[in-house]
């Protein structure tokens, strides 16, 4: 009796997509009618907690707005490079319980880090969420050899994210680059790490 193997079909990465659209959606109606810019700042970007303006739902909504092109492209790009093998393999809903996590871990370190240095200025970006992919990427393929377009040598997937990693937590001690979220960016990939835990994954399987 011939026995055949048989394989699940990878799933259509619907919630990538979705995703893209909005961010690419809200970009360009900010662009196209700029009286918009203000009321999407006011109200959907992530604002601190004793600024006046929070409201719960920002720990979310802030990740589906950017502020320029460059920001909206490389985040946008990175979604499609890793988020979409991610998701053919977890599925959708896996997928999107854990870019909604890494968003919404990347919004609460940023509200500590603002509390802590009494910071007040709106958080706006997926990066914190594509930091967490970056990492379930390099743990389900971490042999695989990126190469990038700011950083054109081929580098494995785990060291990568690893150096990625600690590149974002310098920027983020010693202030360099300070209209950057460092450390969104590390509660994201955090956040990531530890849902990835949740889940079974152990470091000593990517990095041995």
């Amino acid at each position: 009796m011939n026995q055949q193997r048989i394989i699940r079909p990878a799933t259509r990465p619907v919630v990538s997509i979705a995703i893209i659209t909005v961010c690419v959606t809200t970009y360009l109606l900010g662009i196209l009618f700029p009286d918009l810019r203000p009321f999407f700042l006011e109200h959907f970007a992530l604002w601190p907690l004793y600024s006046g303006y929070f409201q719960p739902w920002q720990l979310f909504s802030y990740g589906f707005l950017h502020g320029s092109f460059n920001h909206l492209f490389f985040n946008m790009f990175a979604l499609w490079m890793f988020g979409l093998s991610v998701e053919k393999i977890w599925g959708s809903r896996k997928f999107a319980e854990y870019f909604l996590i890494c968003v919404l871990g990347s919004g609460l370190i940023q509200l500590l880090v603002q509390y802590l240095s009494g910071n007040i200025y709106p958080t706006i970006g997926a990066s914190g969420a594509v930091f967490g992919l970056l990492l379930a990427y390099g743990v389900m393929w971490p042999n695989n050899k990126l190469i990038l377009i700011f950083f054109p040598v081929p580098i494995k997937a785990k060291w990568f994210v690893l150096i990625y990693g600690v590149a974002e937590l310098t920027f983020g001690v010693t202030g360099v680059m300070p209209q950057v979220a460092h450390y969104a960016h590390l509660g994201g990939l955090l956040f990531g790490a530890g849902l990835l835990w949740r889940w079974g994954w152990r470091p000593s399987m990517t990095w041995n």
